[in-house]
């Protein structure tokens, strides 16, 4: 897990324009896009409610950690509204304790969900969480506009405060690119990214790596996120409920590990 940089110092983000309703979910497909340009308007988070349903929903079963609910960093700055979701590797081992408490100097959590290798999904917060930190304002704005295009994060086109707009995920991994996601914690990350954007009526392309946000030079998750995202975009097409043949716990994400291709 890198060193990563609280957005409650950040300036704030310009507010969204309202323009027209979120796509429907399963929509596979972006409108063309310029720089700027708003193509759905700032979601409300969801409740822990509704999340924990969503996550059933989808296939994930997440386990509640005990203050979860009330687990944030909402004192620090705000939280929503939401426009994407966030794909983090630790960058360690047994990083769950990390991801809850944080750092001396980064207080916890670190981000809402945290993902074992064996796919088990532990919910670490509820509201703002310390994992984004500042976002590129133009990478933000490909997200905020479903863009099938994530350009390189760019600090001259600004930044806004990453930790207020996106849901974020600890995948547990070394990040080296010879440490393997087995398939039952690729599958899960799916599946959890799949059921955020299913809750909003968001396409694939609000699920983003943080390596496609970061001005700081973040380099996670290491596996592709355009492979990625075709699998949320599979899965959206389905209904939440949708099983296909579960992976063997052996398996990995084939062709994922290690590629830095966002």
């Amino acid at each position: 897990m890198g060193t990563r940089t609280t957005g409650a110092r950040d300036p704030p983000a310009r507010r969204a324009p309202r323009v027209r309703r979120a796509a429907l979910p399963g929509r596979a497909t972006a409108k063309p896009w310029k720089h700027g340009e708003r193509e759905k308007s700032m979601a409300t988070p969801l409740s822990a409610d509704k999340m924990i349903a969503a996550l059933r929903a989808e296939g994930v079963a997440p386990v509640e950690r005990e203050g979860w609910r009330t687990h944030n960093r909402n004192e620090a700055g705000p939280w929503g509204g939401v426009n994407g979701v966030l794909i983090h590797h630790t960058a360690g081992r047994d990083s769950l304790d990390l991801v809850w408490d944080g750092r001396s100097d980064l207080p916890g959590p670190l981000a809402h969900t945290h993902l074992a290798k064996n796919g088990t999904a532990t919910m670490t917060g509820n509201g703002r969480a310390n994992h984004a930190g500042r976002a590129a304002r133009n990478a933000f704005d490909a997200v905020v506009a479903e863009s099938s295009t994530h350009p390189a994060p760019s600090a001259a086109s600004g930044t806004v405060d990453g930790n207020q707009h996106f849901y974020g995920i600890e995948i547990e991994n070394l990040g080296d690119g010879d440490d393997p996601y087995p398939g039952a914690q690729y599958d899960k990350a799916v599946r959890w990214a799949a059921a955020i954007c299913r809750a909003h009526g968001w396409t694939q392309h609000s699920v983003v790596g943080h390596k496609e946000t970061s001005v700081e030079g973040k380099i996670d998750p290491s596996f592709s996120m355009n492979s990625f995202r075709a699998k949320v975009a599979d899965r959206l097409s389905h209904d939440a409920g949708w099983d296909p043949v579960a992976p063997a716990e052996d398996e990995t994400a084939e062709d994922e590990t290690g590629v830095l291709d966002g």
